[in-house]
């Protein structure tokens, strides 16, 4: 098993991560930060967050968790299960969650790390992040920015650790 187990997500003031299989805002900061965290590492997703990005991602392993049997992705590799994903990683110093709702949950007891953008602002979402408590998970770094030319309202981007 990998050493870290990270989520990386984006949510809502109300915890909403998306809305009918996609994001809820386009957020540029967001997707470079992403970027930032995630390349050169293994990514973890169901078929639907597959589906919603259109490709793999670029520089990253690919890994799809789908129970259906003829799936075939390109550059992408398909497990039956979140088990089945991470022992493809074992070897791994860290490994990350990108979604979607249901793999998050499953994952949510085994994660060490969340790498959070939290959007001060509330959307119209169907599917949302596990509440995150105090008991559970420390603040370990945190920015604020404030609505810019670029980003029509004010974020945070905060990393948490398991206690």
């Amino acid at each position: 098993m990998s050493k870290i187990i990270s989520a990386v997500v984006v949510v809502d003031a109300n915890n909403g991560i998306g809305k009918e299989n996609k994001l809820l805002v386009h957020f540029p900061a967001d997707l470079k930060r992403f970027k930032n965290i995630t390349t050169g590492h293994s990514i973890v997703m169901g078929r639907k967050t597959f589906d919603s990005m259109g490709r793999a991602l670029p520089n990253r392993r690919n890994i799809v968790i789908s129970r259906q049997a003829d799936l075939v992705t390109e550059g992408a590799e398909i497990a039956r299960s979140l088990e089945e994903a991470l022992n493809l990683c074992r070897d791994e110093d860290e490994v990350f969650i990108i979604g979607g709702a249901e793999i998050f949950k499953q994952a949510f007891a085994i994660t060490d790390r969340i790498y959070l953008t939290r959007i001060h602002k509330s959307f119209e979402a169907d599917t949302f992040f596990p509440d995150i408590s105090n008991r559970s998970w420390r603040e370990a770094e945190r920015t604020d920015f404030q609505p810019d030319e670029k980003t029509p309202f004010s974020y945070s981007f905060i990393t948490y650790q398991k206690r």
